[in-house]
């Protein structure tokens, strides 16, 4: 055999297998099948396994909450509790007070855009009832789309208990609807400050931890719903997560903005409320996107490869067995990471391959 020399590249069709410009090296002159002794032996040797290949992309995150919105006041007042940023709040807990008087968080998808009174009916009188219910108030109220008197009973129960004026009825801005929980992101609004109608108070999200990381246009494919990633959290911590979506890059947070041109990703933690407990939401995280994966295929180091030269070309491996070695045709498939995807009816696992010189 003789003797081998080192290829800049395999081919321009294998090169473009190779994910973002991989260089593939390898060595060789001759046709698969040529056997050679003793000084025709490669100067290293690799092992051929059988294991799966990721292509990936590892991005900066920052860690977040998911379904940021803002709350804004329905009717004018001064601010006479602040927001506490960073709290959790249930249902029957203010938000906030305006004018000495609490605004409670109560949960349901219809937001709360009339006064609610006896004679009333809509699913905001059902959700309303849903809630009084849930939280002691439903002695003898019938929980259906109607405001009646047993309604406008358990409605007056609860407003005593807030130190509230018992009138039976729901002003816009004594409550707010929320679909559940409520984390406080930031206050808007500032102890004594005067509130207009429409104007913000404070911005609220889910308990759901989520990571926001920015990717290239090039890379839509990355942002399917229910991907999956996995995320090294700020303490070092990996955890594993899944793709919510995109969201635009002016609904991202100060320290998490992106250019317009970006695409900014969400993606949802596994584990719950719980996965980022005790995580410094200061500081960055990463999240390391698949691209492609092939599973259970052989894979040799890239410098293993060798262009045969010829009329029938391609590529091959030098197989080595004690002190011989023969050279064997391959076809070639994805590349990451220092290795490629190489098969053949004259290849096995556990099988020893030559490669070329550092």
């Amino acid at each position: 055999m003789k003797r081998r020399t080192t290829l800049l590249a395999l081919a321009t069709a294998t090169a473009a297998t190779a994910a973002g410009g991989v260089l593939l090296l390898g060595n060789g002159d001759g046709g698969a099948g040529r056997a050679g002794k003793g000084g025709d032996l490669p100067p290293a040797t690799a092992t051929v396994v059988r294991t799966d290949l990721v292509r990936s992309k590892t991005v900066d995150g920052r860690l977040d909450f998911a379904q940021r919105r803002v709350v804004g006041s329905a009717v004018e007042g001064t601010v006479t509790v602040a927001a506490p940023e960073g709290r959790t709040l249930s249902r029957g807990e203010a938000l906030y007070e305006l004018n000495d008087k609490p605004v409670t968080l109560l949960y349901g998808p219809v937001p709360m855009f009339r006064e609610m009174k006896a004679g009333d009916r809509g699913s905001d009188v059902l959700q309303l009832e849903r809630n009084l219910r849930d939280l002691g108030y439903g002695e003898g109220l019938y929980v259906d789309t109607r405001y009646d008197e047993a309604t406008e009973a358990a409605v007056e129960r609860w407003q005593k208990s807030l130190n509230r004026d018992a009138t039976g009825r729901v002003g816009r801005g004594d409550v707010v609807f929320q679909p559940d929980r409520v984390k406080v992101v930031s206050a808007d609004a500032a102890l004594a400050d005067q509130i207009a109608p429409g104007e913000p108070v404070l911005t609220v999200a889910s308990t759901r931890p989520v990571v926001r990381a920015r990717l290239d246009q090039g890379d839509g494919a990355l942002t399917a719903p229910g991907t999956e990633v996995e995320v090294t959290l700020p303490g070092g911590r990996t955890v594993p997560a899944r793709v919510a979506g995109t969201v635009r890059p002016e609904e991202t947070s100060a320290r998490g903005g992106a250019a317009e041109e970006d695409i900014v990703v969400e993606v949802v933690l596994d584990g719950g409320a719980d996965a980022a407990s005790g995580e410094d939401p200061e500081a960055p995280a990463s999240v390391k996107f698949v691209s492609e994966a092939r599973r259970g295929v052989l894979v040799v180091p890239v410098e293993a490869v060798v262009a045969l030269r010829g009329e029938n070309g391609g590529y091959g491996l030098q197989i080595v067995d004690g002190t011989t070695s023969t050279m064997v045709r391959v076809e070639t498939g994805m590349t990451a990471d220092g290795r490629i995807e190489v098969s053949g009816p004259d290849l096995r696992e556990g099988a020893t391959v030559g490669v070329a010189a550092p």
